[in-house]
């Protein structure tokens, strides 16, 4: 995105309780993203931000206070970049992400993060000293041409090569196929690709709600006009069975390559040398129905209203 709105605000905390069980707290050190991504299930945040420019064309730098008694969140779940990016092209010159984990570090915190960029590896020394972290970086596709129709976020070689470089460093590491786009994602190749270098791989399918949906359906109709009864079988008639074939399709494809295969569950109780888990989160409602009212999208990860938005 070519000059974004980018303006400071002050904030009285970051870190805001989670009403989603797999975290307690959900830090989000920027509003608003400049990935621009077609179908940003964030751009729910804008109507509370005060900003009448389309979402992805600005970004509110959070300044908030020195976290005080940040041994509070010893053995806590914070997720990192629930409604943002933590690592936007805006962190190289504003370096919010990098003080939160400064001011956490020695804590005891345990942190998840979620990404699309690869200048979380500037922070990789760091990251390595919290217990139990782990990254998640975004991939639903390995056509860069797709990736760039969709996000202007880093490419999906500099998403795998930071990928790759956490996991070699002993930092658990997940790979986010999400959303699938029906007919163009190639899971089982992405599968293919990254199931050396991670521990976790999520799935999630492309959900169409609200001003993106027409913007989705329409550069389908665009640029892949064999889709598009497809497309409206599933997402105006409400047709399951596609996601209900990708499911077993992928169960069995799972079984031959000899990785697990679950249902809405990250636990991390595998050995970090075990090779990853596949996890299915297709329709998890508890996550849906938190993102319809202020949460976040990230699936398997966390989600609440980032109130601090509003201080």
């Amino acid at each position: 995105m070519n000059n974004p709105l980018i303006r400071e605000i002050e904030v009285k905390s970051v870190i805001t309780k989670s009403n989603l069980p797999v975290c307690e707290y959900s830090v989000n050190p920027y509003v608003g993203c400049t990935h621009g991504c077609r179908y940003c299930y964030a751009s729910f945040m804008k109507r509370f931000t005060g900003h009448a420019e389309p979402w992805g064309s600005f970004v509110d730098v959070k300044m908030w206070p020195e976290i005080k008694n940040p041994g509070q969140y010893a053995g806590k779940e914070l997720f990192i970049g629930s409604v943002t990016d933590p690592y936007l092209p805006q962190e190289e010159q504003y370096g919010r992400t990098r003080a939160l984990l400064e001011q956490l570090k020695g804590s005891g915190a345990k942190i998840s993060i979620a990404t699309k960029s690869d200048r979380i590896l500037r922070d990789l020394d760091l990251i390595r000293t919290f217990p139990e972290a782990r990254i998640s970086w975004s991939v639903n596709t390995l056509d860069e041409g797709f990736k760039d129709d969709m996000d202007h976020a880093a490419s999906i070689e500099r998403r795998l090569a930071a990928m790759e470089a956490f996991h070699r460093a002993g930092v658990r590491t997940t790979c986010f196929v999400s959303p699938i786009f029906p007919g163009i994602t190639d899971v089982k190749a992405i599968i293919r690709r990254v199931k050396g270098q991670c521990n976790l791989i999520w799935l999630e399918n492309l959900n169409l709600r609200g001003s993106y949906k027409t913007a989705i359906l329409e550069y389908i109709r665009e640029k892949h006009p064999e889709l598009l009864p497809l497309y409206r079988e599933i997402y105006d008639k409400g047709n399951r069975s596609y996601w209900e074939q990708l499911d077993a399709e992928l169960k069995d494809y799972a079984a031959k390559i000899g990785l697990p295969y679950v249902t809405n569950d990250d636990s991390m109780k595998r050995p970090f040398e075990a090779p990853p888990v596949i996890v299915n989160y297709f329709y998890h409602e508890q996550i849906k129905k938190s993102a319809r009212k202020g949460g976040s999208s990230h699936a398997g990860t966390a989600g609440s209203r980032d109130d601090s938005t509003s201080d």
